[in-house]
């Protein structure tokens, strides 16, 4: 009878367990579907991520099919580290430089999406132009500033995906942003590249085609300047306590710490 007293008991309580652990995994699909609700309805943020997406998908294939492109066309002996040089330098200027614009020009939204489509139309242009330069020299010079002027939009797209959202949808706006752009862009990006190439067999077409797409991302972000959008980044959060007040707070830890001394 103990036995089975005991049986019963650990039963009742692995099934209590399991309904207390699946009323919160519901309780949190929940949550997590109202917020993607009210993410897909920002304007503002679907028109930045769609912008992204096109943009990283050209990015995606410039890293994995540039060199052999490159090698191809221009007879390159170290691809490799000139495609990788070129990326990693434009790369951290470029990102500088459009935090520092944006910064100067004064931090909205539509002057973000005004350096988001500028920046990516030019760094097009530039892009565009290297690919159909027959000289080595020429088409490195039109590519390094090509990709200056394309880095230059990490900054104000990250900054439209802050301000865009309510303060509580900022993580999931990042993070869906993120998943976004390597999903629909550089993830398929490459094996679409290799099957053009393929068809057409002649990796400067392929170059130039892949780099048209980057006309796509400016028009994006172009019509994101048109869209009536607001600055949530200093609103209140969901729970209707403002940011000042929030960092006022005496963390809960230091309160446990001061009440012994009290109390002694």
């Amino acid at each position: 009878m103990i036995i089975m007293f005991l049986v019963m008991a650990i039963f009742s309580f692995d099934l209590s367990c399991s309904s207390v652990i699946f009323q919160k995994f519901l309780a949190q699909n929940t949550r997590f579907l109202r917020d993607m609700k009210l993410l897909l309805g920002e304007k503002v943020f679907v028109i930045n991520v769609l912008g992204y997406i096109a943009y990283n998908f050209v990015i995606g294939a410039y890293s994995y099919w540039g060199p052999k492109a490159g090698q191809a066309i221009y007879h390159m002996n170290n691809a490799d580290l000139m495609f990788g040089g070129i990326t990693i330098v434009c790369g951290i200027f470029g990102t500088l430089a459009g935090g520092f614009i944006l910064d100067r020009i004064q931090s909205t939204i539509s002057n973000a999406f005004k350096i988001l489509s500028g920046a990516s139309f030019l760094g097009a242009i530039f892009c565009f132009g290297a690919f159909c330069f027959k000289s080595l020299y020429g088409f490195i010079t039109l590519f390094a500033v090509g990709e200056l002027l394309v880095f230059a939009t990490q900054a104000p797209v990250n900054y439209v995906c802050l301000h865009a959202v309510n303060p509580s949808l900022r993580p999931l706006s990042m993070a869906m942003s993120t998943v976004s752009i390597h999903i629909f862009g550089d993830v398929p990006s490459s094996p679409l590249v290799g099957v053009l190439q393929d068809h057409i067999n002649n990796w400067r077409f392929s170059a130039l085609i892949l780099t048209s797409i980057l006309f796509i991302a400016s028009a994006i972000w172009f019509a994101g300047v048109f869209l009536h959008a607001v600055d949530r980044f200093d609103e209140d959060s969901e729970h209707g306590v403002p940011p000042i007040q929030r960092s006022n707070h005496t963390p809960l830890l230091d309160n446990n710490a001061e009440a012994p001394q009290e109390s002694a």
